[in-house]
């Protein structure tokens, strides 16, 4: 049987929103402290991250996360036009903070 060649990184596109649906849980911590972080970088500061609605381990996993970022100011579920329940509205510290 060969061998799985290892992950390779995947560039993701710094738009201020993130689906994280096709990424492992393992990987979904990690990945939002790069990405808040380079939207910081970058001067967003609202970001939508897309966990789905689901069973709610994930928006509760990233909620967790997203209480003990440090760049993080704010956030809440978003409203009828922005995902409702399957989708979290960040408000991020300008970067110099």
């Amino acid at each position: 049987m060969p061998e799985e060649p290892p992950d390779e990184p995947v560039a993701i596109p710094i738009t201020g929103e993130l689906d994280l649906h096709t990424f492992r849980p393992a990987e979904v911590t990690s990945l939002l402290d790069d990405y808040l972080a380079e939207c910081r970088r970058r001067g967003l500061h609202r970001v939508r991250i897309v966990h789905g609605k689901g069973t709610g381990m994930l928006r509760e996993t990233v909620h967790a996360h997203l209480r003990r970022s440090a760049g993080v100011a704010a956030f809440a579920l978003g409203d009828e036009t922005s995902g409702g329940w399957g989708a979290t509205l960040v408000t991020l510290k300008p970067f110099d903070s």
